[in-house]
């Protein structure tokens, strides 16, 4: 691992991803439109109020692997990153445009200058990506990205249950990656 990568924290937790107040940003995985719908993004939308789908309807629509920033609205973290993942079977190629959404959140932070940052697992719910699969091309993007990061220093992922948590803990230290590992 060269110095930058030692610089960021990368953090595994269960927990409800509107819930992360110590985090400047969360990621929503988003529809094309960005509007509110099921999951994460039902989830976001519902925590932040009506004026997210506001501000994001100008942004819209987004392909996937594109990522837009948006304010956090009522959410107690400054910033939405919103990534549309790939739907598993019908955008392709899926892995590239899944590692996309990575990459992409993680650019847009950086310049931004967000210093924290909160993912869901991106594209495993409606979407249908396998979850092994999906975590296995999360952690190499992940680790593709650090040594460009200059102002994360926290990425975290917020994962809906225990095996989901431990499936993307295991992808990240078999890529390598040093993870904290905490209960919420």
């Amino acid at each position: 691992m060269n110095e930058q990568t030692q610089n960021v924290t990368i953090e595994c937790v269960t927990g409800d991803i509107v819930k992360q107040s110590d985090l400047d940003a969360i990621v929503n995985a988003a529809n094309a439109e960005l509007q509110s719908g099921g999951g994460v993004a039902g989830a976001i939308h519902r925590a932040a109020g009506s004026g997210l789908a506001e501000e994001c309807a100008p942004m819209a629509p987004i392909a996937p692997g594109e990522a837009v920033l948006s304010s956090g609205q009522k959410l107690p973290n400054d910033w939405v990153i919103h990534c549309l993942g790939p739907v598993y079977g019908k955008d392709e190629p899926s892995d590239e445009l899944l590692a996309d959404c990575y990459r992409n959140a993680l650019r847009l932070a950086d310049e931004k200058g967000i210093a924290s940052i909160g993912f869901p697992a991106i594209s495993t719910g409606a979407f249908g990506y396998p979850a092994e699969e999906a975590a296995r091309v999360c952690a190499e993007a992940i680790k593709a990205s650090l040594p460009r990061l200059q102002q994360v220093e926290c990425i975290r992922f917020v994962l809906f249950g225990k095996e989901a948590k431990a499936g993307l803990q295991t992808a990240l230290e078999r890529a390598g990656l040093a993870v904290s590992s905490r209960s919420q």
